[in-house]
């Protein structure tokens, strides 16, 4: 008689089943193109490469945007990219990371409102930014992972997405 425990099921944990799915992938793609975006972004702000401003360019820009503190907040959003890019690039700590991106790019959101919303002016690429972290913070990285080796997130939880959304949300209050 064949122990159902050892064959993986559609409701299967990360920890039973041994297979992967094609969603698995397809996180894995979003995950690194927005995570190597975002992460390259922060680059510019932080070290001046890719063409960027480096945090005293940057930080020009801020102040000039509204931003209190600009090379502060040229070197937070620096960070919270890059940090954040990377760790979706690896699904590490994936809905914190979801959020650092979300919260970025809202707050860029908010610089570039009013100007349209399709490229170059416009507002597209911020909106599908967010859509992206918002979607990974919600769903989790799946089985191609880091998370996948951590106690806590093993199993993605809604939870822990929404939380993370909510979290990037409240930095509005920053710029407000």
């Amino acid at each position: 008689m064949a122990s159902t425990l050892t064959r993986p099921t559609a409701s299967s944990t990360v920890a039973e089943g041994p297979s992967l799915h094609a969603y698995d992938v397809g996180l894995l793609i979003v995950r690194v193109v927005l995570g190597l975006t975002i992460a390259a972004h922060g680059a510019q702000k932080l070290f001046g490469w890719f063409g960027g401003g480096g945090l005293e360019g940057t930080g020009q820009f801020f102040t000039m945007s509204g931003y209190p503190s600009g090379e502060t907040m040229a070197a937070i959003a620096g960070l919270s990219e890059t940090l954040g890019g990377l760790g979706l690039v690896l699904g590490l700590l994936t809905p914190l990371a979801g959020a650092a991106v979300l919260g970025t790019m809202i707050n860029a959101l908010a610089v570039k409102w009013g100007g349209g919303f399709f490229a170059p002016q416009g507002v597209e690429y911020e909106v599908l930014l967010i859509a992206g972290a918002a979607g990974l913070a919600l769903t989790g990285p799946g089985r191609i992972a880091a998370d996948r080796f951590l106690p806590g997130l093993r199993a993605h939880r809604l939870g822990h997405g929404v939380a993370a959304v909510v979290l990037a949300g409240l930095v509005l209050l920053i710029r407000n």
